[in-house]
C-alpha cells in the first residue's frame, strides 16, 4: 500500500525561519545576539516585542536552539549559528524538546500556571545546556501571576532562560521589564517582503508578477506571516497556465488587486484628478464605477489619503520610487506636485482624513464615501484665508470665483497696490513672496518711522544690518512695482515689535481672564489648577 500524501503545510508555516539567515529584516538584533553568546554575556531573561508576524515566537525557538546547540559531532556549544542536524537543535523545531516548554499566555493567565513554572525551575534540565520557557503574549498574565514570577525571574537558577513575546509591550509592568533583554523587532521593509515572496514563488514552482509580489508586501504591512498568508490565498486564487495542470499558476497584478478589493491605481489617480478639476458628475460617477468593481469605500478614501501623501512627499524632496510603482504615476506625482503648494495638500489631507473617519462609522458606507468626496472638492478649491485676502484686497470678484488649490488667481485688471501704512502691513506684504523674511521682520524689527515709501527700523537681534537693509529693499520693490523704496536702520528707538506686542496683548488678556470672578473663584478652590491657553484663544 502506499504512503498517504503529506498534508498540506500553509506558506506561513512552511517557510517559518530555521536560521537567523532566514530571520529577514532584524539585523540589529542578529548581531546583538551574536555578540553576546560570542563574548558569553547571556541574560537569563529576553523579551521580544513587535507587531504580529515580524517573527518573535520564530526568534524565541531560534534563541533557544543557539543556547542549546551541540554541533554535528555532539562537542559544540552555545552559536549564533546552530547547526539544525544534533538532537537539540531538531527536537526543539519539531516542538518536542522536553527541556523547551512553549507556553501561551492567553490561555495560561493565572498565578497556578506561573507557580508550576516557579516550582519546575528547581530542576535541572533533563537533556539540554538550558531549560528554557518560551511565553507567547505575555502582556495576557494576571497582574498577580506576573507578581508570583517576579523573584524567580530576577534571579532563576543558572541553568534556566525566560524568552517572553508580545506585541503588546505596554501592558507589560515595568518591574518585568527591568528584569528582561528588550529586543523591539521592527516592521519588515516592503522591499525585503517582496523579494522573500519571490524567493518563496519560486521554490513553489509558481510564477508571480513583480507587481504582484509588491502589492501582498505593501498589503502586509511589515508582517512576514500575514503576507505569506495573502501570498498563499493569491497562489489559490491565481489562474493555471495555458496548457492547464502542466503549467504553473500565474499570481498577476490584477487579480491580487481583485482578491484584497484594491482599487485599480490609475482609477484613483482619474478619481484625485476629477477631485481637483472640481467635475462633480464625473467624480461620482467614477466613484460607483469603482464600488461596481468591488472596491470597498474605505479601500477607495484609503487609495486617495495614499496618493496625496505620496504627492506631498515628492513636493518635499523625498524619493518614494517602489517596485509597484508605474512610471505613469511617477509622472502624475511630480506634475502634482509642482502643480500644488503645501497648504492645499495639508488642507486636502485633513478632509480625506475626515472622510475616511466618516465612511468607517457610517452605516451606508458607500453614500458617506460620495458625501465626503463631494466636501472635498468643494471645500479644496476655496481659498486659503491669505489667498482670500489678497484676492479681496486687488478687488478680484469673490462670488462665483473658483480657486484651484495652489493655484494663483489672476485678477480682471491689473491692480493698484497700496502702500502699507502699518508695520503689520509691511510684514503681510512681504509674506507673500518672502514669508522668512517676514517672519523675521514680524520677531525683531521695532518700527520707528513708516512714511512709505520711506521706512526706517531698529533690529532688535537677528541678521546682519547689511543684509536685512538690501532684503527688505528688494522685498518692497519688488511687492510694489513702480515705487522705489528706502530703507534706514537706527540703533535706538522705535515702537515694541510685532512679536512683543502680540505677547503684550496676550498677557493682558490673560490678566483679564484671571480677574474674572467666576474664574477667581475656580483658582481659589483648586490652587493647582492653570488657566489653559484655549481659553485666552476662546476669549480672544
Amino acid at each position: 500500500m502506499s504512503d498517504s500524501p503529506q498534508p498540506y503545510r500553509v506558506l506561513a508555516r512552511k517557510y517559518r525561519p530555521r536560521s537567523f539567515r532566514e530571520l529577514i529584516g532584524q539585523d540589529a538584533m542578529v548581531q546583538t545576539l551574536g555578540n553576546a553568546i560570542n563574548r558569553g554575556r547571556l541574560a537569563h531573561a529576553f523579551l521580544m516585542t513587535g507587531v504580529r508576524g515580524v517573527g518573535k515566537t520564530s526568534t524565541a525557538r531560534l534563541i533557544a536552539k543557539a543556547l542549546n546547540c551541540i554541533g554535528p559531532d555532539g562537542q559544540g556549544g552555545p552559536t549564533i549559528d546552530p547547526c539544525g542536524v544534533c538532537e537539540p537543535c531538531v527536537a526543539i523545531a519539531e516542538g518536542r524538546h522536553i527541556d523547551v516548554v512553549e507556553m501561551d499566555a492567553a490561555s495560561h493567565t493565572g498565578v497556578d500556571d506561573v507557580r508550576e513554572i516557579i516550582e519546575a525551575v528547581r530542576y535541572a534540565a533533563v537533556s539540554a545546556r538550558y531549560k528554557i520557557y518560551i511565553i507567547d503574549e505575555v502582556h495576557m498574565l494576571s497582574k498577580n501571576a506576573f507578581n508570583a514570577l517576579l523573584k524567580t525571574l530576577e534571579e532563576p537558577p543558572a541553568h534556566v532562560k525566560f524568552l517572553f513575546a508580545t506585541t503588546e509591550v505596554n501592558k507589560v509592568p515595568v518591574t518585568v521589564l527591568s528584569r528582561c533583554q528588550r529586543f523591539d523587532l521592527r516592521r519588515i521593509p516592503a522591499e525585503l517582503l517582496a523579494s522573500h515572496f519571490a524567493h518563496v514563488v519560486e521554490a513553489e514552482s509558481v510564477a508571480a508578477e513583480p507587481d504582484a509580489l509588491a502589492l501582498i508586501a505593501q498589503a502586509a504591512e511589515g508582517s512576514a506571516r500575514d503576507g505569506l498568508s495573502i501570498l498563499d490565498q493569491a497562489i489559490a486564487h491565481a489562474e493555471m497556465g495555458p496548457d492547464g495542470e502542466s503549467e504553473a499558476p500565474i499570481v498577476t497584478a490584477a487579480q491580487v488587486r481583485d482578491m484584497l478589493g484594491l482599487s485599480d491605481r490609475g482609477a484613483t489617480r482619474r478619481l484625485l484628478e476629477l477631485l481637483l478639476t472640481g467635475d462633480t458628475g464625473a467624480m461620482l460617477g467614477a466613484v460607483r464605477d469603482q464600488h461596481g468593481l468591488g472596491v470597498e469605500p474605505l479601500s477607495l478614501m484609503r487609495g486617495l489619503m495614499e496618493l496625496v501623501h505620496a504627492v506631498t512627499l515628492v513636493k518635499a524632496g523625498r524619493d518614494i520610487a517602489s517596485p509597484g510603482q508605474s512610471a505613469e504615476e511617477r509622472e502624475a506625482l511630480a506634475e502634482w506636485a509642482s502643480q500644488l503648494g503645501f497648504a492645499p495638500l495639508h488642507r486636502l489631507w485633513q478632509l480625506l482624513l475626515k472622510g475616511h473617519e466618516e465612511v468607517a462609522n457610517a452605516a451606508l458606507p458607500i453614500e458617506s464615501c460620495e458625501m465626503a468626496l463631494l466636501r472635498v472638492m468643494h471645500a479644496a478649491s476655496m481659498p486659503d484665508p491669505g489667498e482670500l485676502a489678497r484676492l479681496l484686497r486687488e478687488g478680484v470678484p469673490a462670488s462665483g470665483a473658483s480657486v484651484a488649490p495652489g493655484a494663483a488667481a489672476a485678477p480682471a485688471a491689473a491692480p493698484t497696490v497700496q502702500l502699507p501704512t502699518t508695520m503689520k502691513e509691511v510684514v503681510a506684504l512681504i509674506d507673500r513672496q518672502k514669508p522668512a523674511l517676514a517672519n523675521h521682520l514680524n520677531d525683531c524689527a521695532a518700527l520707528i518711522l513708516l512714511d512709505a515709501p520711506d521706512i526706517v527700523i531698529r533690529l532688535t537681534h537677528g541678521w546682519a544690518q547689511g543684509d536685512i537693509k538690501r532684503d527688505l529693499n528688494l522685498a518692497l520693490n519688488d511687492a510694489t512695482p513702480g515705487t522705489k523704496w528706502t530703507v534706514r536702520l537706527e540703533d535706538s528707538g522705535g515702537e515694541a515689535t510685532l512679536q512683543q506686542q502680540e505677547n503684550a496683548q496676550k498677557a493682558a488678556a490673560r490678566a483679564e481672564i484671571l480677574e474674572t470672578p467666576v474664574v477667581k473663584a475656580a483658582m481659589a478652590a483648586f490652587p493647582d489648577a492653570e488657566l489653559d491657553d484655549r481659553l485666552e484663544q476662546w476669549s480672544a
